[in-house]
């Protein structure tokens, strides 16, 4: 059939399970984790393919600017962000996406909701089972895509079909996680798939869908959308609006309720990266059946997952079944089978107040990254690096003075009511209270080291005056 699809792709996940590399400031999704490119970047081009439309992203505010960062990098560069103020599961989103395409081309416009974080090694099988399910959708039916299971993976939910006669199969039930024994059962039957999380419907069938089953989670969605604002090159929904929504999967709010649900088979391999093992297994590894990233020793081990690309050197001897991975400020090692239990380890950290669950050493910001390097009594060094072309807000501090010394690149300056210019091996120093701004006026990133002093050197003492990104602080 001739149609073309319009993907939404759900990029809002805080990715705690992948922790240390995983953070709530730089997630899973928007990692290199499998191959050079992040697995947003690698969703994205995945739907580079005259059958889809150009993708938008929901993600939520405190991630933009990276999104818009890797849109660039991929060559989405008119992909839609839509900032979602507050996270609300899939159901919200399936409802935003299905509104929007009504919008502007009607309810006969198909949406392929799906997230970013998942892994497909063959785009081509991806885009044949999109395209068969499709044909369902487009006669009104919601379907779901599953996974042949190769297991009995107590990790994922099932969806059970009817048959494995056809295409696209009739769903009876969606199940949730079963234990070893119930998956055991339903992998003899033969008429389970793993339930993906991906969805195809078109947008009058999905309004439709929650007007019967979720008639108030759709008020909240078009009052959203109604009140939704343009912030650069981002559309904000009204947070007030959605912010009433249930926090609720699709599964649970429609799927699970609605009648006519059909299930195509996944015609690729498939992993959601939802733990190291998973990690693990779609790794390229060694004859030992070790993967391994970055810097590593190894002396009679096999089996294991071994990561320190952002870390020190890792050796390991005699060891089986672990993971092990390093970054600049943590590290984690587990037996594999263990792993999943990270969670815990995070919120272990939010409880205590500490901020290795939020932030790495490297921070990024909308004009490039920070990078702390030492933090001592009443001073700090950081590394900073400025995009060609980028400036920090007019800001002042109360609490700290700051030196800047240039070793790549060129700097603008404005220090009070002095602007001027520095170049490598340059410095300047700004003042406790004296309004400043740094910018890079260059074609190349300006590199710097930044030495802070003072009382006080939390993130939070920063006045803003102007500021190119509409930040308040």
């Amino acid at each position: 059939m001739s149609v073309m699809i319009h993907p939404f792709v759900l990029s809002g996940g805080s990715g705690t399970r992948l922790w240390p590399l995983s953070r709530r400031a730089l997630p899973k999704q928007l990692l290199p984790l499998v191959g050079d490119e992040s697995l947003l970047q690698q969703s994205c081009r995945r739907l580079a393919d005259p059958l889809f439309a150009e993708p938008t992203i929901l993600c939520n505010d405190e991630h933009r600017f990276l999104v818009a960062d890797q849109l660039q990098d991929a060559g989405r560069l008119t992909a839609q962000v839509v900032l979602e103020p507050i996270g609300r599961n899939t159901a919200p989103a399936a409802i935003v996406a299905a509104l929007r395409v009504f919008e502007r081309v009607g309810g006969d416009g198909l949406v392929l909701l799906m997230p970013s974080d998942h892994v497909m090694q063959n785009p081509a099988g991806f885009r044949h089972s999109v395209e068969v399910g499709a044909e369902s959708a487009a006669a009104g039916h919601i379907v779901t895509f599953g996974v042949r299971p190769t297991g009995p993976e107590t990790g994922y939910g099932y969806i059970e079909t009817a048959d494995r006669g056809g295409s696209a199969h009739e769903v009876l039930r969606f199940v949730e996680k079963p234990s070893r024994e119930v998956a055991e059962g339903y992998l003899a039957a033969g008429t389970f798939f793993w339930n993906a999380g991906i969805f195809l419907y078109s947008a009058a069938t999905m309004i439709a869908a929650f007007e019967t089953h979720a008639p108030e989670i759709l008020a909240h969605c078009r009052a959203a959308l109604a009140g939704a604002r343009t912030d650069l090159d981002f559309v904000r929904l009204d947070g007030d609006a959605y912010g009433r929504c249930d926090d609720i999967s699709l599964d649970y709010a429609i799927m699970e309720k609605a009648s006519g649900i059909r299930c195509v088979p996944l015609e690729t391999p498939w992993s959601d990266l939802g733990s190291w093992s998973a990690l693990w297994e779609v790794g390229d590894k060694d004859a030992s059946g070790n993967v391994v990233l970055g810097d590593v020793l190894l002396r009679d081990t096999a089996d294991s997952y071994v990561d320190c690309r952002d870390g020190a050197c890792i050796a390991l001897i005699g060891m089986r079944d672990v993971v092990a991975v390093a970054t600049k400020d943590a590290v984690l090692v587990a037996p594999k089978d263990r792993a999943q239990e990270v969670g815990r380890i995070v919120d272990t950290l939010k409880e205590s107040g500490r901020g290795e669950h939020i932030y790495h050493t490297r921070v990024h910001r909308p004009w490039g990254w920070y990078e702390g390097l030492i933090l001592g009594e009443r001073f700090q060094v950081k590394c900073l690096q400025v995009k060609p072309g980028a400036r920090l807000s007019l800001q002042s501090h109360h609490h700290r003075a700051e030196h800047w010394v240039v070793v790549s690149g060129t700097a603008e300056v404005t220090v009070g009511d002095r602007t001027f210019t520095l170049t490598e091996n340059e410095s300047t120093y700004i003042p406790i209270g004296e309004r400043h701004r740094l910018a890079n006026p260059g074609r190349i990133p300006t590199l710097l080291v930044e030495v802070q002093s003072g009382t006080y050197l939390g993130e939070d003492d920063i006045v803003r005056y102007e500021d190119d990104f509409n930040r308040d602080r």
